[in-house]
């Protein structure tokens, strides 16, 4: 969502972007050559890593509005490995910077809350370089003829959504002096003006009451039918989400035919119970509230709120008669504010040190692979490690095909296509049956080594 753009300038609270890490550089395979030394050994290194796509939340970004105009952003890919040892250049990570309350979301499942100063997530890691044939030797493998490729990066096409990071959020109709309000009460500076809709942004204003600094939302005016999209209200009602408390901003003073106070109370009340459909914990229709009657300086707004005071009063709310423009009742309502934002962080569990545990993704039968028989004498090799390996051969090389034979059996692939009943000459699907690469399987092979060494063993070495 854009808007405030005929000011020149836009705030934009939700974009799509489409980010992809680098690949990993390819790694070398090289034999060390000099005078009287024809074959000195394998001197190929390995590939650089490709970089990462980072989100981090950063106080100076105040919007999205970056990546609305720019949404396809790529880190740089790593450099090959070459010979003499020469491991390749890592390509560079791309920081993307985003406001305090972004998440992050793919489909419907969310992958990130990014909140607080310098919060980090990877949204996409790059992929790993590939190893050189020096990397590869061994006492059975002397001098391997071929080299890994590099791993391609992670592409992802993900949503960010701007969530305001408020304590206190006020809510009400258009032009009932959320803007003016919040002027009045912090140093925030928004536009103020005598027509509907003059707040297109979430305002934000820092409030000191006493010992309690707090924070306060001023939400675009919401309108009956909000929360089925209509007016503004749909794109910023998600902006008083992470709000513990809620004030009801009332206008006094302008009231329209057929509209009153306690009217306009009901509809945002009906919008916001409306709008606990799309939450999970912590419903808006749950949160603490207050009312703010507005605009008591003018005399008939003053006999208004006298007149619904009592009603309010009467379903356990507090109420408060206040005048942005005159600041009378300002001190009242924010140390009442205060009270009920210190009253929720009390409530809150303490904070639990973070650990990061990575563990693998377990596969189905608790392998690292699983084979499925499609029908036909076809059978299909699903996991990480086996499409990973896939990803690092060069096929164009009968040695590092070995290499990716002998690495399959060692996992116990031929073992497992044997017992689920796949005869010679069986077709043999690594990947997904919409993407993978297909072998003719020939047991007899399977075996191993022998005099003649393990697959893609360099024999001239012998």
């Amino acid at each position: 969502m854009a808007a405030g753009a005929g000011s020149g300038a836009q705030f934009v609270d939700r974009v799509v972007l489409h980010v992809a890490a680098g690949n990993g550089g390819n790694g070398c395979a090289s034999i060390h050559r000099e005078k009287f030394k024809p074959l000195g050994g394998p001197d190929g290194a390995n590939g650089g890593r490709g970089g990462d796509v980072v989100l981090v939340v950063d106080s100076n970004t105040a919007s999205l509005l970056d990546y609305h105009r720019r949404p396809h952003r790529k880190a740089g890919n790593g450099r090959p490995g070459q010979g003499g040892h020469r491991t390749g250049a890592d390509g560079g990570d791309v920081v993307l910077p985003v406001p305090d309350g972004t998440v992050v979301k793919e489909g419907e499942e969310i992958l990130a809350d990014l909140v607080g100063e310098g919060t980090r997530f990877v949204i996409a890691r790059g992929g790993g370089g590939g190893l050189g044939n020096a990397a590869l030797a061994s006492a059975r493998r002397k001098a391997p003829g071929f080299a890994l490729l590099g791993e391609p990066g992670e592409a992802r096409d993900v949503v960010l959504e701007l969530k305001s990071v408020a304590d206190v959020a006020l809510v009400g109709f258009p032009s009932a002096g959320k803007s003016s309000l919040i002027a009045a009460l912090s140093a925030a500076k928004p536009k103020i003006a005598d027509y509907p809709f003059t707040t297109l942004i979430p305002n934000l204003g820092v409030v000191r009451a006493g010992d309690t600094t707090f924070t306060v939302a001023d939400v675009p005016g919401l309108i009956e039918g909000a929360s089925e999209g209509r007016g503004l209200g749909l794109d910023f009602l998600r902006h008083i989400e992470r709000s513990s408390t809620l004030a009801h901003v009332l206008d006094c003073a302008t009231m329209e035919p057929g509209r009153d106070p306690v009217s306009d109370f009901e509809v945002i009340e009906r919008e916001l119970r409306a709008y606990d459909r799309v939450l999970g914990d912590r419903p808006l229709s749950d949160r603490p509230r207050i009312v703010v009657l507005n605009k008591v300086d003018v005399p008939d707004g003053r006999d208004l709120a006298e007149l619904v005071r009592p009603e309010f009063e009467a379903r356990g709310l507090r109420v408060f008669e206040v005048s942005a423009a005159t600041r009378e009742g300002l001190r009242e309502l924010s140390y009442a504010m205060a009270a009920m934002v210190e009253e929720y962080r009390a409530s809150l569990p303490p904070p639990e040190p973070t650990r990061l545990v990575i563990r693998p993704e377990p596969v189905a039968g608790g392998a690292d692979f699983e084979i499925r028989d499609v029908g036909n004498n076809t059978y299909l090799i699903t996991g990480a490690k086996p499409v990973r390996w896939l990803r690092q051969t060069d096929f164009a090389n009968d040695e590092a095909v070995g290499y990716l034979a002998d690495r399959l059996a060692r996992l116990g692939v031929e073992d497992a296509l044997a017992a689920a009943g796949a005869a010679a000459g069986a077709t043999v699907l690594i990947g997904t049956i919409d993407d993978s690469i297909v072998f003719d399987w020939e047991p007899e092979i399977a075996a191993g080594g022998g005099a003649s060494g393990p697959r893609g063993t360099d024999r001239r070495l012998g």
